[in-house]
């Protein structure tokens, strides 16, 4: 693939795009519409996976991280020639993929009816497919255009690009955190760009001045590569005071397989146990949760760790085109 293919990785048959938006159905949320299990984002954070949209507004990533489960390939590409769509355009798209997406569980027999309906009707947006969604140049309205429709916004970022994300404000900001010294980093995360652990460092500090989005760090824990010095990741993540910090098992699925053996993937246990220590060194953060189907485990300042606006009954639900007052009164 030469620079100048465009975003090529969008033709991959999992993916549904419209120019650099792009949508892919996660498992949860099939799981969700069967009635077999949800997301633990839904366990801690309350979000309801069958109504929630997994996209990108851009396929390109910064980094070439050794546990992801992307090609890399599909991001070697420039941005220059991209005709970026605005913000609004992006969410219509967003939603029009998600509806195809999930279009023939309406066939299914194993989904009732109503929770079909309400899929189509989606409440919450998870920016994290794919690439790294602060290369999008209207990333602040864009979350902005998604709460004027009434959808939560989860963004994750790989935290190379600190200007930007002082300037976003989602439901929960994510940013990733996959290792605790320079070294690690240079090896596990393999950024395209020299500055990217400066930067990494700065984000930090823009995460700590964030007084209304909530702030999470996370953790993806690869066997053999990054699994040590828990009190360097504490003392890390404690710049960033953030609410919430998820560490969770490397998966040896899609292209990770090619550069990572399977024994790099830790059991739940082995998890909770670095967590654990981890925890030791982060005093604030005394709560500790897990939910062993995703091999995650979660410190938190508090037990109550649910998005306050998607507590049941709230006016975020009443507000619900599909089942809430809205529908009755509209």
């Amino acid at each position: 693939m030469s620079e100048s293919d465009g975003p090529k990785q969008v033709d991959n048959p999992n993916y549904h795009s419209e120019n650099h938006t792009a949508a892919q159905t996660c498992g949860w949320t099939a799981n969700a519409l069967r009635g077999e299990g949800k997301c633990y984002k839904n366990i801690w954070y309350g979000i309801e996976s069958h109504r929630c949209i997994q996209m990108t507004p851009v396929v390109k990533c910064n980094e070439r991280c050794v546990f992801c489960w992307r090609d890399h390939r599909g991001h070697s590409y420039e941005l220059g020639d991209v005709e970026w769509d605005d913000p609004e355009a992006v969410v219509d798209a967003s939603i029009r993929l998600q509806r195809k997406l999930l279009s023939g569980f309406g066939g299914n027999d194993e989904v009732p009816r109503e929770i079909f309906e309400e899929s189509m009707e989606p409440r919450h947006v998870a920016i994290s497919l794919d690439g790294e969604p602060t290369l999008y140049p209207y990333l602040p309205e864009l979350i902005e255009a998604f709460h004027d429709r009434d959808i939560t916004t989860f963004l994750v970022s790989n935290g190379t690009n600190p200007e930007m994300l002082a300037e976003c404000d989602p439901t929960q900001l994510y940013v990733s955190v996959d290792a605790p010294d320079r070294a690690t980093f240079d090896r596990v995360v393999r950024a395209v760009d020299d500055d990217a652990w400066e930067n990494l460092i700065d984000t930090m500090d823009v995460l700590a001045e964030k007084d209304d989005t909530r702030t999470v760090l996370r953790t993806t824990l690869v066997g053999g590569e990054n699994v040590e010095n828990p009190d360097w990741y504490a003392a890390f993540y404690e710049r960033a005071d953030p609410d919430f910090v998820e560490l969770k098992a490397y998966m040896h699925v899609g292209h990770s397989r090619g550069r990572l053996d399977r024994d790099a993937m830790l059991d739940h246990e082995e998890v909770v146990a670095f967590s654990e220590k981890v925890r030791e060194h982060m005093p604030k953060h005394g709560v500790l949760k897990e939910v062993p189907a995703s091999r995650v485990a979660l410190l938190s300042k508090t037990d109550n760790t649910w998005v306050p606006k998607l507590k049941k009954n709230s006016e975020f639900w009443a507000r619900d085109s599909v089942n809430g007052e809205w529908k009755k009164t509209n």
